[in-house]
């Protein structure tokens, strides 16, 4: 049996700690659980700091994951095995019986799908009144109607079809036969030579031989010089009549035009809409390549299977993942104050006052005796460095300095000099969009009846952040509108300098920024000296002003 999957994941909008951490964290849950398969992710794409570490210390980049809603991949899909559009009406009843369903789904060679079948459209084979025409226009084949009748050819070739004529009951005088059968009719007849040869001469298709009566070896050798198909069955005259329309083909009575089916990756909530509106009961499931899956009937949508998760360097729901509410959260694993995440049944939750998640999780290492591998050492490292800034921000702790020191160590890196590639790779903005700079590194807040978002961009100079405050200054406006917030923050920090312009859009943001650092109002920005820290030096203070302006 296949293990259940964990995806361990950071916020929206990643960082080096969100990214670095999930991948660290799910190598220790590999390593000290074999009951789960823990699948490091990422909720938004990697920046270009994150990408230098990842290459540098030859890291894959986790899957994007956008949406942890439940999808019809986590219900019950029922794997239904598809049937052939030629099988049989008697056929298809008797599956679904075996089977206890009311649909089949029908696919072709290649396994797409081509129709559904249900109880429905068999019930209206054997009840609506037809004419005795409609086995062949039905295209029904001989094998079929062997099937259905329990019978046995005697002579001709059962892979052939009945396409012309119509079905006849070979009663009456020879006279009376010689004016009802004609061309490429269809036989019901008894033991009666005579006639038996006269429907023969006729140019019938197909002679049935009821209650298993012998068959001469002339009526046999008049058969196959004609072509004619000769089956014998041990049911009676009425019997045959009245079963024989279920030997028809289930592609003249399924549904082919606008079958609605679903796809592994749809959202059941999306499905529930849909479903609620159509009167089937079993639906069919495709995957990415079209490729019938199985089936799914409403009850499944009843009892689905929430997506496991691990959330690492966050606990707001704000941040999360899309869908967040939807998921069943295993652990939490932060450094940041607690939010407003919810949760359902109780969850380890581990939040420590240090600089780096990537901190935290090289404890946990340690606790667990779990060795420290080169790359892991590496990617917590450069967790440590890029959210202290190489020890300058507020956040950072004696814990944090120690932490990245052994982790250098072991992976063979000099601290100084491998922060500095990293924050240059990080400083290089000229292959970013505008869009893409403030979406970088950027959260949402909440506080009192304000909803407000914060970004940071951080260069080793403040030239390249003058370059980049030129760029995104006409866009974050229409920032503040897409994300739906009251006020919009950009932090511009100079990591060397230490030192961090703030500049800001929203009707109170001005005042708001100058309360919070007791500052004279100014429309354009604010230089705050000594603060490089969001989560320390910024979002406390702006919480406190919001606070006192309730």
């Amino acid at each position: 049996m296949a293990k259940k999957i964990v995806r361990v994941v950071g916020h929206k909008n990643p960082d080096t700690d969100s990214v670095c951490a999930a991948i660290a964290y799910a190598n220790l849950k590999q390593q000290t659980d074999d009951t789960m398969d823990y699948i490091p992710m990422r909720a938004g794409s990697v920046s270009a700091e994150t990408a230098f570490v990842l290459e540098y210390f030859k890291a894959e980049t986790p899957e994007l994951l956008k949406d942890v809603g439940t999808q019809i991949r986590d219900i019950h899909i029922r794997k239904t095995e598809g049937v052939s559009s030629h099988i049989s009406m008697k056929r298809a009843w008797e599956m679904m019986k075996i089977l206890n369903v009311v649909t089949l789904p029908v696919v072709n060679k290649k396994n797409k799908l081509e129709g559904l079948i249900v109880t429905g459209d068999i019930a209206k084979s054997y009840m609506d009144v037809y004419d005795n025409s409609i086995l062949s226009t039905a295209r029904t084949q001989y094998k079929n109607i062997i099937d259905t009748l329990e019978g046995t050819i005697v002579a001709g070739n059962e892979h052939g079809y009945f396409v012309k004529g119509k079905v006849v009951v070979g009663i009456g005088t020879p006279e009376v036969l010689q004016s009802i059968v004609e061309d490429d009719d269809l036989v019901i007849i008894g033991d009666r030579e005579d006639a038996q040869l006269i429907c023969i001469e006729q140019n019938c298709s197909c002679l049935i031989v009821t209650n298993g009566f012998e068959i001469s070896q002339e009526v046999l050798e008049a058969a196959n010089a004609k072509d004619v198909v000769v089956i014998s069955t041990p049911y009676d005259t009425f019997t045959v009549s009245r079963l024989i329309n279920q030997s028809m083909p289930i592609k003249f009575f399924m549904t082919k035009e606008n079958i609605v089916h679903f796809e592994m990756d749809d959202y059941v909530d999306d499905v529930r809409d849909t479903v609620a509106k159509i009167r089937h009961r079993d639906f069919p499931i495709v995957d990415e390549n079209q490729n019938y899956v199985g089936m799914f009937s409403r009850r499944n949508l009843m009892n689905t299977r929430k997506k496991q998760v691990i959330l690492v360097d966050h606990n707001e729901k704000s941040q999360a993942v899309t869908n967040i509410d939807e998921a069943e959260i295993l652990e939490i694993i932060d450094h940041h104050r607690i939010g407003s995440l919810e949760t359902m049944a109780p969850v380890y939750f581990r939040n420590q006052p240090l600089g780096c998640t990537g901190t935290i999780i090289y404890q946990m290492y340690q606790e667990k005796g779990v060795e420290v591998s080169e790359q892991m050492a590496g990617l917590m490292c450069a967790a440590i460095l890029s959210d202290t800034l190489v020890f300058r921000s507020p956040t950072c702790t004696a814990i944090d300095k120690s932490a990245a020191k052994c982790l250098a160590e072991i992976a063979g890196i000099d601290i100084d000099e491998f922060a500095q590639k990293m924050f240059e790779a990080g400083s290089d903005f000229s292959n970013k969009t505008e869009d893409e700079i403030l979406n970088q590194d950027f959260k949402i807040f909440h506080s009192g009846d304000y909803t407000f978002g914060v970004s940071q961009i951080s260069a080793l100079a403040r030239t390249e952040l003058d370059k980049v405050q030129a760029r995104i200054t006409p866009l974050m406006e229409k920032m503040q509108v897409d994300k739906k917030i009251d006020m919009y923050f950009v932090m511009l920090t100079d990591i060397l300098d230490e030192s961090t312009y703030l500049i800001y859009t929203g009707q109170e943001a001005a005042a708001i920024a100058a309360s919070a650092y007791s500052q004279p109002q100014n429309g354009q920005g604010l230089m705050l000296k000594g603060v490089v820290s969001r989560k320390k030096q910024l979002i406390p203070e702006l919480i406190n002003a919001i606070n006192e302006r309730a």
